[in-house]
């Protein structure tokens, strides 16, 4: 079960690395805020939220495309390489979500069937050497014992399993909305970085100086 659970959690991980990190450029023009007259909010209250895609900016269409279809928010960030990573982990997850489900269902009517027909069970492990009938038929007997322990183990997994799940595709659809925001943001022509050596002072009580860099974030005069 960890194994898989580190598994899933590697293939998160690569969605969010890559990531274009840029400054953001400040444009002149206009405020760009707006306010809502009555007549304004009386409008949008009465619009269907679909109605309002065309007014949502790029990141809102990404997280939005992402939530619909899992994918789909990177495919419109162009992250195409993501795609996969997005499908591998749902099959991951897919697989164990069905293998713990039908394990659960196969020990959970086995010993339902065992408690009602005692020895004379006709359940699939009747003859099974560790949980069969040979080993017990009542409560408290090792086979029901060990029944019970699979069942619970097998149904803690899957429920786990479903957490995951709704833990990755919410993880997916704030990957395609951060990778939206990050590709809006651009260099400047007028940022600059200047390195050079320096002098650090060290705390404590000597108050001792020691050799360093210097990394300054300048604009450049126009």
């Amino acid at each position: 079960m960890r194994l898989y659970i580190g598994f899933v959690a590697l293939l998160l991980s690569m969605l969010f690395s890559f990531a274009p990190v840029k400054a953001q450029v400040i444009t002149e023009g206009p405020d760009s805020v707006r306010v809502l007259t009555p007549d304004t909010l009386a409008a949008t209250e009465k619009g269907f939220f679909l109605s309002n895609l065309k007014d949502l900016d790029r990141p809102g269409k990404a997280a939005l495309y992402s939530a619909i279809l899992p994918g789909a928010g990177q495919f419109y960030n162009r992250a195409y390489w993501k795609i996969p990573i997005v499908y591998a982990t749902g099959a991951v997850l897919g697989y164990f979500l069905i293998d713990n489900h039908t394990n659960y269902q196969s020990y959970r009517i086995a010993l339902n069937t065992r408690l009602s027909e005692g020895v004379a069970s006709t359940d699939e492990y009747a003859d099974h050497p560790y949980l069969g009938v040979s080993n017990g038929a009542t409560q408290g007997s090792s086979a029901v014992n060990n029944l019970k322990y699979r069942r619970d183990y097998y149904r803690r997994n899957r429920d786990l399993t479903v957490l995951l799940s709704i833990g990755a595709h919410v993880l997916q659809i704030s990957e395609a909305y951060v990778h939206a925001h990050l590709k809006e943001f651009d260099v400047s022509d007028d940022l600059a970085l200047r390195i050079q050596p320096g002098i650090i002072p060290v705390a404590g009580p000597a108050n001792s100086l020691s050799p360093g860099l210097t990394f300054t974030l300048y604009t450049r005069s126009k």
